[in-house]
């Protein structure tokens, strides 16, 4: 098991030696200057090479010249959307914090999971504390929810189907005609609750996040101990999720609408 452990990192960093060779100059390489810049025997470099290329990462010529491929691209600008996301919503998170004295988190869809990709934690002994990188079934989260009810009703059956709704916790929603009608809530009212459906003990009040398209990118959570947690909190995450989507580009509603009832979900076709 540690042998097949140190190859697959030395696989791993010979990857990364190739990809940062190609990376370095700004026209294609053939297989031999490639060889001769990473130390690799050019029969591995054409191994590793031809398994890039055959998952997007690298773009080969028929006369035998290698580039960075588009996927590559792609990944680079989901990054750099992910690094402008936390870097504006970081201090609007640190004002939520101060004011409800509890964490906040900033989360994004992956696939049927939400991932943490930012925090801000309280200095409280008993708190609430998500790992960055940190991942959870959407439909056990207020941030899943939030992409659930944004998809429809329709595609929440198609994610039942898909996932089975597997449970965290003993509260954590598992009757299908149940988790539909929390997403018509959800649509309606503009934000989500997790109620200890995630972790036992721990309550969320989830915002949705929209870029200048309108498009759904990121949840806005408060998380605290059930006992501690207040709906009075509502409005405020309401407006500090609004405020980050206008930092994105996204026009949010005045806050007079948000309290009259307006929601971020009904906004977005606004934007």
């Amino acid at each position: 098991m540690a042998a097949k452990a140190t190859s697959s990192i030395q696989v791993i960093a010979r990857v990364s030696r190739l990809l940062d060779s190609l990376a370095a100059h700004d026209g294609p390489l053939n297989l031999k200057a490639l060889a001769d810049a990473t130390g690799l025997h050019p029969s591995t470099a054409f191994r590793i090479l031809a398994s890039l290329i055959e998952h997007g990462f690298v773009e080969r010529s028929t006369a035998g010249h290698y580039w960075l491929g588009a996927k590559l691209l792609r990944l680079g600008n989901r990054v750099r959307g992910q690094l402008d996301l936390r870097r504006e919503a970081r201090s609007i998170m640190e004002r939520l914090r101060d004011r409800t004295g509890e964490a906040v988190n900033l989360s994004v869809r992956e696939g049927d999971e939400v991932v943490y990709v930012e925090r801000v934690t309280t200095p409280r002994i008993m708190r609430v504390e998500q790992v960055i990188g940190g991942r959870a079934p959407l439909h056990v989260t207020a941030a899943g929810k939030l992409f659930l009810a944004d998809d429809g009703v329709e595609a929440c059956r198609d994610y039942i189907e898909r996932t089975g709704l597997p449970a965290r916790t003993p509260y954590s929603i598992a009757d299908p005609d149940r988790l539909c009608q929390s997403v018509r809530d959800i649509s309606r009212q503009g934000y989500a609750l997790d109620d200890q459906e995630a972790e036992l003990g721990v309550g969320c009040i989830g915002t949705p996040i929209r870029d200048a398209s309108g498009r759904l990118v990121a949840g806005l959570s408060v998380s605290a101990p059930i006992e501690r947690r207040r709906d009075a909190w509502i409005p405020w995450v309401l407006q500090a999720a609004a405020e980050i989507s206008a930092r994105l580009g996204h026009c949010p509603p005045p806050v007079a609408c948000i309290e009259a009832g307006q929601t971020l979900f009904q906004a977005s076709s606004l934007g």
